[in-house]
């Protein structure tokens, strides 16, 4: 879609370092393309080869974006500030590298970074500072988790229900170990993906036998269905665009979640309703 360059970051002060030097340079959170690091734990950067073209990317161009990293990689899908500074984000294991982005993204004025759609285990994260230890979210079942105006939103691993954490509740128990309360039950089977942004309430679900977008505008105390697609194609839905397209990927469909997945493709929906991607979904073949 566009030119990259990878920029190679030796270790967590380096990177600050180097994410200082790129915002002079005119480098905002929507040009952060991909965050990995490698079994060293050394940091690698994509961002646009034109940095003049930043204003240009959508958090749907991201997605489909391929990774430019070959080998085995560790690689972030998000990074959110949450209040009282701690950092939720979704990737390996890099906490320096998460704060260090976090305290980037603060001189930004911007709450949270998404980034493009790589295969890789799921698992979620978070921790107050570099110097505290981090809890690992999937350990205790919860994956894909999703900041929205009052809490945590994520789904857990074998399980067709949402669950929810307020920042109330996060704040009382200091770490998001307990407080979790169930919020939305799938009829479409396990939920195995969650749309890694709200936008104007609505996020969509990926479930075992079909797509559901819900509207969380009523959280903590309910979130309503406002369209179902059943399908059993193994497609699930990573993003989208303000008023347009859907980012899809495509995977393999286990209990668990959906494995395996593809870079997204951006399918047009010109009223970005959900109820309009089934006959354009079906008729895309998915890879082998």
């Amino acid at each position: 879609m566009f030119p990259t360059r990878v920029l190679h970051y030796r270790d967590p002060a380096a990177v600050i370092l180097g994410l200082k030097e790129l915002r002079k340079q005119g480098l905002t959170p929507r040009g952060l393309l991909f965050v990995a690091l490698d079994p060293r734990g050394e940091t690698y950067i994509a961002i646009p080869e034109d940095l003049d073209a930043v204003a240009n990317i959508r958090v749907g161009d991201k997605l489909s974006l391929i990774p430019p990293f070959e080998g085995r990689y560790f690689h972030f899908d998000a990074v959110h500030r949450l209040p009282g500074d701690s950092v939720l984000w979704k990737t390996g294991s890099a906490p320096e590298v998460a704060v260090a982005i976090s305290e980037w993204l603060k001189g930004s004025s911007a709450k949270n970074v998404f980034l493009g759609c790589a295969p890789h285990v799921p698992g979620s994260w978070w921790t107050i500072n570099e110097r505290s230890p981090s809890v690992l979210l999937h350990e205790l079942g919860f994956l894909d988790c999703v900041v929205t105006t009052t809490g945590i939103l994520a789904r857990k691993i074998d399980d067709t229900r949402l669950f929810h954490l307020d920042f109330q509740t996060l704040s009382q128990h200091g770490a998001p170990t307990e407080g979790w309360s169930d919020v939305f039950r799938s009829e479409l089977g396990n939920i195995l993906l969650i749309e890694r942004r709200v936008l104007q309430y609505r996020l969509v679900i990926t479930c075992e036998q079909g797509l559901i977008e819900i509207d969380v505008s009523h959280l903590p105390d309910l979130v309503i269905e406002t369209a179902r697609v059943p399908m059993r194609s193994g497609f699930g839905v990573v993003g989208r665009i303000d008023g347009g397209a859907f980012a899809v990927t495509s995977g393999t469909i286990e209990p668990w979640g959906l494995t395996n997945m593809s870079p997204a493709m951006l399918v047009g929906s010109p009223t970005g309703s959900l109820l309009e991607l089934p006959r354009t979904l079906r008729a895309m073949p998915l890879d082998e």
